[in-house]
């Protein structure tokens, strides 16, 4: 798929009528309701439907096994969507796809969204589930270190958020964790530092205003900007964090903060590899698995997969 000037110009005109998220946030949650109607249900597969407690309120999670299930690895999936939409019934075919096309669990989490529930509600619905799979070998008779945290954008944010507070409460720590076009920053307006922002931050649907206003929904207050929780490219220490795959698009306004978050987990003595995917823009990952991009994707995430240490059950 090259951005020719055709669909360069396509690209221009819907992001020129980028609707208002901040005021139109239940219209757009309606329409992944009425697109997960439209969706082809997922076949072949055990799905369970799950809740792991968080004091009065339950998280419900949806469990994705293929028929031939010989591995020993589970994929724990947060969901993009700005923190404000998306739920597991709007990522069933990625999910899906993703245990059929890595051979592997996936557990996929219906966290709290914003602005109903603000950060850092979202988060901590997230980290109860990893804390219950993580405790719990016996839940999915899956021993932790094979527990691998994966998310995209906001989901990416949530996942490398979720292996931050892990690593500070000392409860339990991911091994491993996928990031596919993660938000990390805190700034997306005309002084973020990042090329990316200023290059790609309109033109291509995922405008940075978007994101801006994403964050400014999912915020409790303007202090949550300079929360590593938050935003976890600001963090003071990277160190200690679980050997990271960020994937990213070339025309992606969030591209560069994900590649500078590899670079400080390198920096820092961590293990990490970073994939940029040419001529896609946010988003790519969730189009249907025939495309060349999403199997390319998939062959860099079992390759990551292949590289760590898992332990036989």
């Amino acid at each position: 798929m090259t951005i020719n000037k055709a669909l360069r110009a396509a690209l221009a005109v819907l992001s020129s009528r980028d609707i208002d998220i901040k005021k139109n946030y239940p219209l757009a949650r309606e329409f992944e309701k009425i697109k997960s109607w439209r969706l082809k249900k997922p076949e072949l597969y055990h799905i369970w439907e799950h809740n792991i407690s968080r004091g009065k309120y339950d998280i419900p999670v949806r469990i994705f096994t293929p028929v031939e299930n010989n591995s020993n690895t589970l994929l724990l999936f947060f969901h993009g969507g700005g923190w404000v939409t998306g739920n597991i019934d709007s990522y069933d075919g990625v999910c899906s796809d993703m245990s059929k096309l890595t051979g592997h669990r996936v557990v996929s989490v219906d966290y709290r969204l914003a602005p109903e529930y603000r950060f850092p509600c979202g988060l901590e619905d997230c980290y109860t589930v990893a804390k219950e799979i993580f405790l719990n070998s016996d839940l999915f008779n899956v021993k932790p270190e094979n527990i691998i945290l994966i998310g995209d954008s906001a989901g990416g944010n949530l996942a490398a958020a979720v292996s931050l507070l892990a690593r500070n409460r000392k409860e339990f720590l991911p091994s491993a964790q996928i990031l596919i076009y993660p938000v990390l920053a805190s700034d997306h307006s005309e002084n973020s530092p990042f090329a990316s922002v200023h290059e790609n931050g309109t033109g291509y649907l995922l405008t940075a205003k978007r994101v801006r206003d994403y964050m400014e929904l999912y915020s409790s207050s303007k202090s949550d900007f300079d929360n590593p929780y938050f935003a976890p490219l600001i963090s003071k220490d990277f160190s200690n964090l679980p050997s990271t795959l960020i994937i990213t698009a070339q025309y992606d306004p969030l591209r560069d903060e994900g590649e500078e978050y590899g670079h400080k987990l390198l920096a820092s003595g961590g293990c990490a590899k970073i994939v940029r995917i040419p001529d896609v823009l946010h988003g790519y990952f969730s189009l249907p698995s025939w495309f060349a991009q999403v199997r390319k994707t998939y062959d860099i995430i079992n390759e990551f997969l292949e590289e760590q240490k898992f332990n036989e059950q």
